[in-house]
C-alpha cells in the first residue's frame, strides 16, 4: 500500500511537472521558411481587415508613419495599398498535410474526415466481437477499454 503511494505522488508530481499545456502545444517554426511577399491589396484597410487580407492571425500595427503601417512581419501603405511582409511557412507536401488536420467544415475534404471519423469507429466496435466473451483476454480488454473511457472523461473536463 505504501509503494502505491509513492508512485501516486510520484505521478502527480509529474502531471504538475508536465501538464502545463506550454510543453504539449508550442508554436515553433519547425521545417518552416521563410517567404516574401509584395501584393498589392485594397487601400485604407483598418488593422483587423488587413490581418484578414494578408491571412495573419493576430497581426498588431507597431507604428504609423504617415500612411505607411509597421507591423512585425513588414508594412503596408494604406494611400496605394502596397504590402510588404514575410510569412513562415511549411513546405507544400507538409502544408497540405497539416491542412487536412485542421480542416473545417466549409472545406471541400470534411466529408472525407466525417468518414474517415465513422470508420474509425465502426473498427474499434466490431474489435470487440474478435474474441469470445468468456476468455481471459477479452475481460482484459475489457478493463482497458473502460480504463481508457475513464481517462479520457477525466481529461475532457479538466
Amino acid at each position: 500500500m505504501l509503494s502505491i503511494c509513492r508512485n501516486l505522488r510520484r505521478l502527480e508530481k509529474l502531471i504538475r511537472t508536465f501538464g502545463n499545456r506550454d510543453y504539449i502545444y508550442r508554436d515553433t517554426d519547425f521545417l518552416k521558411k521563410e517567404k516574401k511577399y509584395d501584393k498589392i491589396i485594397a487601400k485604407d484597410l483598418s488593422e483587423k481587415e488587413l490581418g484578414k487580407e494578408l491571412k495573419m492571425k493576430g497581426l498588431e500595427v507597431e507604428k504609423t508613419e504617415g500612411t505607411i503601417l509597421k507591423f512585425k512581419q513588414g508594412t503596408y501603405d494604406s494611400a496605394t495599398g502596397q504590402a510588404k511582409y514575410s510569412k513562415k511557412e511549411l513546405p507544400f507536401l507538409l502544408d497540405k498535410m497539416t491542412k487536412l488536420h485542421k480542416a473545417q467544415s466549409k472545406d471541400t475534404l470534411s466529408p472525407l474526415n466525417a468518414f474517415f471519423g465513422v470508420a474509425l469507429f465502426f473498427f474499434v466496435i466490431s474489435s470487440f466481437w474478435m474474441f469470445n466473451p468468456k476468455t481471459k483476454i477479452f475481460k482484459r480488454g475489457m478493463i482497458f477499454t473502460i480504463a481508457g473511457l475513464i481517462v479520457s472523461i477525466i481529461l475532457l473536463l479538466i
